[in-house]
Formats: structure tokens, sequence, C-alpha cells
């Protein structure tokens, strides 16, 4: 079921802290929050070069309202925002039924009854997609990996859509779709994204599909398409962990898992999206690009919440998906056409073994040598003509 994405309200920054409270920030500051009390902040953006101009945002800070970490709206300057533009090329989804009890979600820490955007919905999650291109034309589902959006795919969407439908969403816990707190509805196991998945993929395609991801959530994808292999035309997998040395999150992702640290962190945007969008390769982050990413930390705290649990999950059960991935790949029984594409310039994952992978289970790997982690960022017009050729156009029902 599609629903017609209705922009949030995005004009202040609201906080409610008692008495005083501060959000630590990337670079060892903070912010500081006095109840009753309206201040106006400036934040510098972190830039990867020193010699660009540095940018000022204003964040007003009325903290009479709120459940002391929801933020309930936002705006850098009096300009339009690019995220307040990607959001009305999309529309909500709805799929995978909400579980629990139905009991209002309440912060870990004081217990009180959390803002809106950390509520799950009533029945039926709510799933952010952007769609391009002729809804007759052969699927293609564009699935962004941990952490990031369906926004980065914004280049390939224009390639594809030329020949294809092309679907591009927000995983739960990301972007505009539904974060809810963890375990009210919801708590960011890998086994429910898997079936979270099929819900979703199920409710936007009645016909074969095709899968593109990228990253952390490929295991994820791989577990789903073993299931389903009747569904799918093709698996394109973008920088997947693949091998052992694979089944570790990174620093700057592991630290969203640790107790309290974690907690803090994964509720500061520049480390959040900032930090770990660009330490993965050469992705170097535009202003405008940047204020889409920040946008889900800076207009509630549900965004870090899920973070963190998610976090906490791939730490605990990503090693196991990885075990599982390269088996399904390589059994004999695995009958979907499957390609491997890598940018070369990845920090995270290392290309030992991936080759030697690709070899001996007879999948195609196509290397993109200006590329890192984030394929889709660093190339995403050439990855676009590259998902073009590979893919066939033919509609199998």
């Amino acid at each position: 079921m599609a629903i017609q994405a209705k922009p949030p309200a995005l004009s202040s920054h609201q906080f409610q802290c008692s008495p005083t409270s501060s959000l630590p920030l990337l670079n060892g500051g903070s912010f500081k929050f006095r109840a009753q009390r309206l201040r106006r902040t400036r934040l510098s953006a972190s830039r990867s070069n020193a010699d660009e101009p540095q940018d000022d945002y204003l964040i007003d800070a009325p903290v009479s309202a709120g459940d002391g970490f929801s933020f309930s709206g936002g705006k850098y300057s009096g300009e339009p925002n690019p995220s307040d533009e990607w959001f009305k090329q999309g529309k909500f989804v709805k799929a995978y039924p909400v579980g629990g009890t139905g009991e209002k979600a309440k912060d870990p820490i004081f217990g009180l009854t959390m803002g809106a955007g950390s509520q799950a919905s009533r029945d039926v999650f709510r799933w952010f997609s952007v769609e391009s291109g002729n809804a007759d034309n052969p699927t293609v589902i564009l699935i962004h990996g941990f952490p990031s959006q369906a926004y980065s795919y914004r280049k390939v969407l224009p390639v594809l859509s030329k020949n294809y439908h092309a679907i591009a969403f927000d995983w739960l816990g990301f972007g505009f779709s539904d974060k809810p707190q963890p375990r009210y509805g919801f708590d960011y196991t890998l086994s429910e994204y898997v079936s979270a998945l099929e819900s979703f993929v199920n409710e936007v395609a009645a016909n074969k599909v095709s899968l593109v991801v990228q990253g952390y959530f490929s295991p994820v994808v791989v577990k789903y398409a073993s299931k389903h292999q009747e569904k799918l035309n093709d698996l394109i997998l973008l920088n997947p962990p693949l091998t052992a040395k694979h089944a570790n999150l990174p620093s700057t992702l592991s630290i969203f898992s640790n107790f309290l640290l974690g907690e803090i962190f994964s509720q500061d945007p520049l480390r959040a999206s900032d930090k770990a969008l660009t330490s993965c390769g050469p992705y170097a982050m535009k202003e405008d690009d940047a204020m889409v990413y920040r946008r889900p930390y800076l207009t509630s705290g549900s965004s870090g919440f899920a973070l963190n649990a998610i976090s906490r999950a791939m730490k605990k059960e990503l090693k196991a998906y990885v075990e599982d991935t390269k088996a399904i790949l390589m059994d004999e029984n695995w009958k979907v056409r499957t390609t491997v594409c890598w940018g070369q310039r990845d920090r995270w994952l290392n290309f030992d073994e991936v080759e030697d992978f690709c070899k001996k289970s007879n999948h195609k790997l196509i290397d993109l040598p200006m590329a890192g982690h984030h394929v889709q960022e660093d190339s995403g017009e050439e990855l676009g003509g590259i998902i073009s050729g590979l893919i066939s156009r033919r509609i199998v029902t």
C-alpha cells in the first residue's frame, strides 16, 4: 500500500532538558541546553577541505516542548532545504506488521514517553520510497547500506529510469521511514530485517525483481534471496562483506554499539552521518548532501536510538550472517544470477579473498577503481550504467 508522503514540520529544533544537559559533538565540544530558555547555537559544518569557507548553521532550540531526546523540526537557514526537496520526490509504502503490545515507547534512561518519531505505527510500518521510471518496465530495487539512506542512490535512479522501474527505499530506522523505539514493535535484529524486506518487496512488486544492495545490509538481502529465488532476476552486491575478515564492524560503526558511549555518539549527527559516510572511502560530502543525511538525527532522537540498536545487532549477528552469505552464494542450488561490484578504495572492507571467492562461486566481479565503500556515492552514474547492462530487461512472471 502506497500513501502520499506528508512533509514533517521542519521549523525549529525543540529540546527539553532539565535542568541542564549537553550533547557531545564530533570535535569534542558540546551543545548545552537549559530549561525554559531559548538558545540559538551556531554549528560549524565539518568539511574535508579546510580551505573551503565554513558555513554556520542556526539551531533554534526552545526547550518548552519535546521528550528530552526528540527534536521536532529544525532548519539550517532560511533557504529551501535539500532534504525537503528529496522528501517531495517520495511516498510512504506500508509494509510489515507492527509487533509488540502497542504500548507507548519510553526512553531507556528516564522512562519518559517518547515523541511521535519514536513511536511505531498503529498496525503496519511506513517505509519511505522514491520511484523512478515506467512501472510497466522490469523492477529494480536499490537497497542502501549501513548506515545510509535511499538518498545515496540519487545519481543512479535517473540512469535506471530510462529502461527500468527503479525503487530506492529507506530501511526501517533510517531516513524518513519509521523508527520505533527498540522493543516497541521492532527490535532491529537482522532476522527481523529479512522478514521486513520480504513484506516490502511483496508490496511494491508483483512480478520478479532485481535487487541491488550495498555494504553491511548485503547479508540480510542474501538471506532473503535464498528463501525467494523464484522472485529474483538478478542480485547485484556492492562491496558486500564476504570473508571472515569482513565479519566485524569497523570502529567507526562499532562505537555506536558501546554501552552509554554508543548511545551518546549515535545522537551526534556529525558522527552518525558525516563521519560514518566519509571515513570509508574517497567520498567528499557536499553541504547540500550533508543536510539530507543529518536531517533524521536533527529532527528526532529516534534515529540515534535506532542506530544504536542496529549497531548492537550487527555486532552480535554479522559474523554468522557473513558465513551464511558465503555458503549461500557458493551452494550449487543457488540459481540467481549474481554480480559483485567492488569499489577498490574501500577503507572498511579489504579486497583480499574477494576475487578468489567470485572465481570459486562463478559470480561476475566488476572493479570500480575510483569508488570506495559507498559505490553509489562515488560512482553513481557509472554504477547506473553497469546495473543497466547487467540486468535482463525481460519481465518474468
